[in-house]
């Protein structure tokens, strides 16, 4: 799709077309459609991130509340997205040993615990190896912090979901 075709979206259809650039939260693409016509797919990318930036601190955790926990009950029930299915594939999220899923879920938990939202890292970014290794590291982060960082994290993974939607192109 290039950036015509997404500035001639209905409001519905480009709901439905990147209303999963932020994992579940399809409310990020209702927000950011009245900005329309996007020049190109940078000048979106800022209308997504800009819309989240401006969020409170409890939307923004809401934002990451909307991701599933990494190698977590989603992906063994089949219950992600398609997106976060295939991102944690690439980083090697489905194929690790029950030891090793073991040892995940356990941080995981400690990290949602101390932060209230699930651990959030762009794993298309990553190894599986990496994203153990950034998980324990960010654990001993302040609140503040670690806030800041998961959303630029969401962005991370928002702008190569936008990438994969829109025509590279477009994106200059």
């Amino acid at each position: 799709m290039d950036i015509g075709t997404v500035n001639s979206l209905s409001y519905e259809d480009f709901v439905d077309v990147f209303g999963n650039i932020v994992e579940k939260c399809p409310l990020v693409a209702a927000a950011v459609w009245s900005q329309r016509p996007f020049s190109n797919l940078a000048q979106m990318e800022t209308a997504v991130n800009d819309f989240i930036d401006s969020l409170t601190v409890s939307g923004k955790e809401g934002v990451l509340r909307c991701h599933p926990c990494l190698a977590g009950r989603e992906l063994h029930s089949g219950s992600l997205t398609a997106d976060s299915r295939e991102e944690q594939r690439q980083a090697g999220l489905t194929s690790l040993d029950p030891a090793e899923a073991e040892h995940l879920q356990r941080l995981n938990v400690q990290y949602k615990q101390r932060f209230g939202f699930p651990f959030v890292i762009c794993a298309r970014l990553n190894d599986r190896a990496t994203i153990e290794h950034r998980l324990v590291e960010r654990l001993a982060n302040e609140p503040t912090q670690e806030l800041r960082l998961a959303i630029e994290e969401v962005k991370k993974i928002c702008r190569l979901r936008l990438q994969s939607l829109v025509a590279w192109a477009n994106k200059l």
